[in-house]
């Protein structure tokens, strides 16, 4: 049997240097802290730029991380996995890009921005329970509700085809950049078999409240999703709502779930 798990989906805000107080050399250690005193099991990373990797697996100890760029060279922006070393052991990883040519390199559908898309995939071996947990980690595009209607009718195709590892559990995650109710959400509630874990947990987005318009109490955008498929029970769920002296964990509230 599978031990309880805490799943987090976390979109790190990539490090462009226009934050201001809120730019990633200044988040760096509360995102730190945060991690090593929550100890989530797995970590579905977005926005990941290439040294922003190189500084999770510097400073993660507990944790191996997984993924890679989205561009042809396999360099930019990553959906990074981390999951517990201590915990599970790795048994297959598989990158696929939202395209007609999923498995080509840096491309993307038509109707997409300029920036390609990718999934992250792993399988892991819980150690204790020798079960298999597949995770699935992605970044919808951000411009087009067609492209992510496309985006999500190929990762579920994807991920609801036979696997050869039988997982025991799916974990599919990620920055959706869909409100709950759109039509693009509803390709995946066209799959019954994957229940929702962050149902109404209310904003997710919040772009370090710069925008008067959002608030605390607002119920949307939630843009964050954790999905599971599975014989699992929810325990818990919360966003990380930590700020320090104006400082966020980033410009979206990392989504934090627990489950049997």
């Amino acid at each position: 049997m599978v031990n309880d798990m805490k799943i987090v989906t976390f979109n790190i805000r990539c490090d462009c240097g226009v934050d201001e107080e809120n730019n990633f050399e200044f988040r760096k250690p509360y995102i730190l802290k945060k991690i090593k005193d929550e100890k989530p099991d797995i970590v579905c990373f977005q926005e990941v730029m290439s040294h922003v990797a190189l500084w999770l697996n510097d400073s993660l100890f507990d944790y191996i991380i997984v993924g890679c760029g989205r561009d042809e060279n396999l360099d930019g922006e990553q959906v990074s996995i981390a999951y517990r070393r201590d915990k599970f052991t790795l048994i297959a990883l598989d990158h696929f890009w939202h395209s007609d040519t999923p498995h080509v390199a840096g491309s993307h559908y038509p109707e997409q921005s300029v920036f390609p898309r990718l999934c992250t995939q792993c399988y892991l071996m819980e150690r204790e329970s020798r079960k298999i947990i597949r995770v699935v980690n992605t970044h919808l595009d951000h411009i087009s509700s067609v492209a992510r209607s496309k985006e999500l009718e190929l990762v579920m195709s994807i991920i609801t085809s036979p696997s050869m590892y039988k997982e025991c559990v799916t974990i599919f995650a990620g920055d959706f950049n869909a409100l709950p109710g759109s039509e693009e959400m509803s390709v995946i509630k066209s799959y019954p078999e994957f229940k929702c874990l962050t149902t109404n947990i209310g904003i997710t987005y919040h772009g370090y409240f710069y925008d008067n318009g959002f608030s605390q109490d607002d119920t949307s955008p939630q843009l964050d999703y954790i999905f599971v498929r599975g014989d699992v029970e929810l325990k818990f769920v919360e966003k990380w709502k930590d700020v320090h002296n104006g400082v966020y964990l980033s410009d979206h509230y990392p989504v934090s779930v627990v489950v049997e």
